[in-house]
């Protein structure tokens, strides 16, 4: 029987059966049925004809579809039965959901066949994230809206979700490496179909649509090649293609965000934050691509320079050598740039040159080997005429200083191009126009020695060749050499046998290619190295090519080419792709390649493999004080101190910025990933000398291990939590990472959201506590509190988010709004009171206020624009500031203030273990004593007391804080406390309050 006729007449079949089952519903079951064993009978069936490797997975495919359709049978069966039985029907849809178990079991199966023993990753991924993209549209737009109203089982649940496990399968078995057969292409269809159907409600026609696909797969002949080993390499896919399917599943997560946004009428601060999300992800996307097409490009050429130079080894005739040339320039360039190519070779001809040509023959033979960009119109008629299309050519010329026909010049190579391509091609066309001058000098000296066939005619055309010619004899002697070896190994190896010419670690494979070149393998060209008579080493790039029948030679030929320099260039290229160009650290790409590969050594050996992620702390301060050259001078040095941290095995990078990055592998304990943060600490400690000033690095450091995480990209994200953390610790400390940190990061990043917003909105307000005289009773100040008022958790204390703010910078502009709000509310005070009772405000300011530059002129310039003296201000700044020795600038600023007339006052006195003598070293006018120790105050007095009597002997004002009962209030007044606020004479009021506590309307608290 013909191939195809047993897949055109099982089609027919289940195309009659569809047809039946639309036109007669009480046949749906037994049709169903049918459908279900006809095409588990064409599984069994195809696999006997076909006789593949593995017959496993068809007979997975085939027990599927018997399973489908006998559930689906049992399930739909009449209701006369159905009522009888009650049992039938659920039993019916415990086999039809079983069947996609089996379904995904065959799909795996016939991924592990394709696969073999190799791991491809990209691929995974890739399919991981196409079906998590799929997941979220159905679980979205699908399984969540019926999740009120399932039908009978949960089938409208059920079956969606199960299609799911097939579905990523299915992807996984496309994004394999090479193409996939034909009956994959039918199994992906009938899946495909099977999706829909089930998120459409119509899941009996997407079992029809497997049956008959999975039919269809395994009667075709290629069904043999679906267990068979893929012959594909695994590479990292960079197809538009694929990158695009890649975008899209990427894109899939905040456009839902936004459809559900949009459906909710919710789009205010949500919409923002999701249309920014997409815009970040597509940028990460672009540059990610822009990435892997500049390493493509890379490796493209890199590969396109290795062919073009075995080419041009063993090309005959400059014919050859110009397809060579074309065929490198076009895989160089991208395959939609036009472009074209000239090789204008050299000759000898009777007549002179033109002054033109003359002139730029002359340039030609100064500049050498170096490309530079023309205009088509400057370059030789000959060759304008045939790039008369492109306005720029780039033009290289081909020199060789020692030929023996004494002039230089072999040719000149032409490229025309867009300009663009032509400035990226520029270094590769010089290096291949080396080799083509090279490969043109040795054809020519061949077609002579050929020629002439005569070893003293072929000595003199050689005598002055950058190339070492030698003849080897059976025992690998050399038998002869061409002069140009005097100048490559300092003395003449005539005699001596090859191998003792080569390095002593290279000898044994020589040994191994001339062997192979004896018993007839194909001209090799290899790189070695070689040691010449000063000591120097050297690189040499060796063809050989078995003359042993020629009677002129009868030996092996074997050329040997210096590339040092050449060499050296290709791997400074190399380098710099890798490295980072001013540390000499690794950069992201090789840190992220290096982890991948210490992973998969862990999980062979046992080993730890740790992360640590360092963050110079305050690094933009010095940028924009002592400006960039310094803080590359900063980075330099801290990037050589934590690699002299680390051991030979580990490796240090440098991320982007002040951000650097350690990889530390081949670790039995953790505790040593932990040792290698603290010597990273120690060797910070010491400043570092710079042109501007010693300078001290701090740095905070983020530390995990594969004890919490097995996968790179886990790991970089959990040392990124831990660094953060690190940071809100105090910095130039490190913490390691630990499974409770992601809740409290998420959460404390969903505060400073909020409080961002909430500082550009204005979301704030002031209330005021009375500062009173504790004889009468009377205000004589208030405390400005600021409260955020959150639109859901409503009114939120300062101990609830000041942190957030001061860690943030937030605490700057919030600091702004406390102090003209206030300003701006002393002043309606007193245009309402009298002048005798208008009282002074308290407002808290931040350390990091102090540090922006300004600040005075910020304080001065809202007292001018309010109209309120400075003698009605009173700045509260925290005790910890006292102890800072380095705060020269802050202490200058608030003597300045003093001197405006407005009091400084010391929060919280006594919480920061400073003394009353060290307040004699600072312009300070008042000290508030901390609640705490007022609460103490019936048990042990003495301490307020001297508090008391040493501030009033300093000549400063005392003020007690937290005053709530009577007793505390008279014992203040007894030690001569003159000052005081707390509940006991009223909570913190707004400013309508105030101005009716203050007139007697309203009664104290």
């Amino acid at each position: 029987m013909p191939t195809r006729w047993p897949a055109t007449l099982f089609g027919g079949w289940i195309v009659i059966l569809g047809v039946a089952h639309a036109l007669e519903p009480a046949l749906h079951g037994g049709l169903i049925l049918v459908a279900g064993l006809s095409a588990a009978a064409a599984v069994v069936f195809g696999t006997y004809r076909s006789q593949p490797d593995d017959r496993l997975p068809w007979w997975l495919l085939a027990g599927a579809t018997a399973l489908s359709g006998l559930g689906a049978s049992i399930a739909g069966a009449p209701s006369f039965l159905t009522d009888r039985l009650l049992w039938l029907e659920p039993f019916g849809a415990i086999l039809l959901l079983a069947s996609y178990p089996v379904l995904a079991v065959a799909l795996a199966v016939f991924v592990s066949r394709r696969t073999g023993a190799s791991r491809d990753v990209p691929g995974l991924l890739d399919a991981l994230i196409v079906t998590s993209g799929v997941a979220l549209l159905i679980w979205t737009f699908v399984v969540g809206p019926r999740m009120s109203s399932l039908t009978t089982f949960g089938l409208d649940l059920a079956l969606p979700l199960a299609d799911l496990l097939c579905l990523g399968l299915l992807i996984r078995l496309a994004t394999l490496p090479g193409r996939l057969v034909a009956s994959g292409y039918w199994l992906g269809a009938g899946t495909g179909v099977m999706l829909i159907a089930d998120v459409a409600g119509a899941s009996a026609y997407g079992q029809l649509a497997l049956y008959a696909t999975a039919g269809m797969a395994a009667l075709i002949p290629s069904m043999a090649e679906l267990t068979r080993e893929s012959t594909a390499p695994v590479v990292e896919s960079t197809s538009h293609g694929r990158l695009a399917l890649l975008v899209v599943a990427a894109l899939v997560a905040p456009t839902v965000l936004l459809v559900k946004l949009f459906q909710g009428s919710q789009v205010a601060g949500l919409f923002l934050v999701a249309l920014l999300s997409l815009l970040m992800l597509m940028l990460v996307l672009a540059r990610m691509s822009g990435i892997m097409t500049s390493h493509r490009q890379a490796v493209t050429r890199e590969r396109a320079l290795r062919e073009a130079s075995a080419a041009l080894v063993s090309a005959a005739d400059a014919e050859t050598v110009g397809l060579a040339v074309r065929t490198a320039v076009a895989q160089l360039l991208p395959g939609d740039v036009p472009h074209g190519v000239v090789l204008a070779i050299s000759i000898t001809q009777v007549e002179p040159l033109s002054p033109e040509a003359a002139a730029q023959a002359a340039v030609d033979r100064a500049t050498g080997t170096a490309a530079r960009l023309v205009q088509t119109r400057d370059v030789d008629w000959a060759v304008a005429v045939r790039l008369t299309q492109f306005a720029e050519t780039l033009r290289c010329p081909m020199v060789l200083q020692d030929r023996p026909t004494g002039d230089p010049l072999v040719g000149v190579l032409h490229v025309g191009a867009p300009g663009a391509a032509l400035r990226e091609l520029r270094r590769s066309v010089e290096v291949l126009a080396g080799q083509v001058a090279l490969a043109l000098e040795r054809i020519a000296l061949s077609y002579e020695v050929n020629q002439r066939n005569s070893e003293a005619y072929f000595r003199t055309l050689i005598l002055n060749t950058a190339d070492v010619i030698t003849i080897i004899e059976e025992d690998d002697r050399i038998r002869y050499v061409s002069p140009s070896a005097l100048g490559v190994f300092g003395a003449d190896p005539t005699g001596v046998r090859l191998p003792d010419v080569i390095h002593e670690g290279d000898r044994g494979r020589l040994v191994e290619v001339l062997a192979a070149v004896r018993d007839g393998d194909p001209a090799q060209q290899v790189d070695f190295r070689a040691v010449n008579a000063r000591g120097t080493e050297l690189l040499l790039e060796l063809h050989c090519r078995d003359l042993r029948a020629d009677r002129s030679v009868a030996g092996l030929v074997v050329t040997m080419r210096d590339v040092t320099e050449q060499r050296k260039l290709e791997q400074e290229l190399i380098h710099q792709a890798f490295h980072d160009a001013m540390t000499g650290l690794a950069n992201r790409v090789l840190f992220a390649d290096r982890l991948k590969h210490a992973l998969a050594r862990g999980a062979r050996d046992g080993s730890v493999v740790g992360v640590l992620f360092i963050d110079l702390d305050d690094f933009k301060i010095v940028n924009d004080t002592l400006g960039h050259a310094v803080g590359d001078q900063l980075l330099i040095e801290v990037a050589h101190r934590i690699s002299g941290s680390l051991r030979a095995d580990d490796t240090a990078a440098r991320l982007g910025g002040d951000e650097f990055a350690a990889l530390v592998e081949n670790v039995n304990d953790p505790g040593a990933v932990e040792e290698t943060a603290t010597r990273i600490l120690a060797a910070l400690a010491p400043p570092i000398a710079t042109d501007a000033k010693a300078l001290h690095a701090v740095a905070s450091i983020g530390i995990t291990t594969t004890l919490e995480a097995s996968d790179s990209d886990e790991l970089l994200r959990q040392a990124d939590l831990a660094l953060y953390v690190a940071k809100g610790a105090g910095k130039n400390q490190w913490r390691r990472y630990q499974r409770h940190l992601h809740d409290e990061m998420v959460e404390r990043l969903e505060l400073r959201s909020a409080l961002d917003h909430a500082v550009n909105e204005g979301h704030f307000l002031l209330h005021y506590q009375p500062i009173v005289d504790l004889t009468d009773g009377a205000a004589v100040g208030f405390e400005a509190l600021v409260r955020w008022a959150h639109p859901n958790r409503g009114v939120v204390t300062p101990d609830q988010f000041i942190e957030v703010a001061e860690e943030s910078g937030l605490i700057v502009p919030m600091g702004r709004w406390v102090l003209e709000e206030a300003l701006h509310t002393v002043a309606d005070w007193r245009r309402i009171l009298p002048s005798g009772r208008s009282p002074y405000v308290a407002v808290n300011v931040s350390v990091r206020q102090f540090r922006e530059a300004g600040f005075v002129e910020h304080v001065r310039n809202a007292l001018h624009r309010t109209g309120v003296p400075p003698e009605s201000l009173m700045l509260e700044i925290t005790e910890t500031l006292l102890m800072k020795d380095d705060e020269q600038r802050v202490w200058a600023d608030l003597s300045t203030l003093r001197e405006m007339g407005i009091r400084i006052a010391i929060d919280d006195f006594g919480t920061g273990y400073s003394s009353l003598g060290y307040l004699r070293q600072h312009p300070i006018d008042v000290v508030k004593i901390d609640k705490s120790f007022i609460d103490d105050m019936p048990s042990s007095p003495q301490l307020v007391g001297g508090i008391v009597s040493l501030a009033r002997s300093l000549q400063l004002t005392v003020v007690a804080e937290g005053i709530e009962d009577v007793t505390r209030r008279d014992l203040l007044v007894q030690m001569g406390c003159p000052l005081g606020q707390g509940f006991l004479f009223s909570s913190p009021l707004s400013p309508t309050e105030v101005l009716a506590w203050m007139t007697g309307a309203v009664a104290a608290v």
